[in-house]
């Protein structure tokens, strides 16, 4: 059975495609999805991906993740990634590694969105290269 990477994205990235282009790029979650599902086979891994806009569905996942094994996480928590102890501690609770995922660079926008409570937490950070910032980070993990 091949190994699963979740990948976990939280508020408004259901938007993606149509929620500030000039930001966040034209590319929708599908798109993304699709992406990660084209890669994974040809690596022999599966994904896993899921969107919520609650904060706890993503905690929950996050248990899930390390009780069903996976090799890893991506997460892009959105905004709860500049607010969200519980994230961050739900990442520090599992050994599941957790690399943190940015579409945009959240050091070159607002200052709120400088400090990250799952960037404190992660293995390690991808920000600032659009859909391609998943696929970076998905080629991180499938080398854990």
């Amino acid at each position: 059975m091949p190994e699963t990477i979740f990948v976990l994205n939280g508020p408004n990235l259901n938007l993606l495609g149509t929620r500030e282009p000039e930001i966040y790029g034209s590319d929708t979650l599908d798109d993304i999805a699709g992406m990660l599902e084209d890669r994974a086979r040809e690596l022999g891994l599966e994904i896993d991906l899921r969107q919520s806009n609650h904060e706890g569905h993503l905690v929950d996942w996050l248990h899930e993740a390390q009780a069903e094994g996976a090799r890893a996480v991506l997460l892009n928590a959105g905004a709860f990634t500049h607010t969200s102890v519980a994230l961050h501690d739900a990442i520090k609770a599992i050994r599941t590694p957790v690399i943190e995922v940015h579409l945009s660079n959240p050091h070159t926008r607002e200052a709120f969105r400088h400090k990250s409570y799952v960037g404190m937490a992660a293995k390690a950070t991808i920000a600032g290269f659009g859909a391609q910032s998943y696929l970076l980070a998905f080629e991180g993990a499938s080398r854990l």
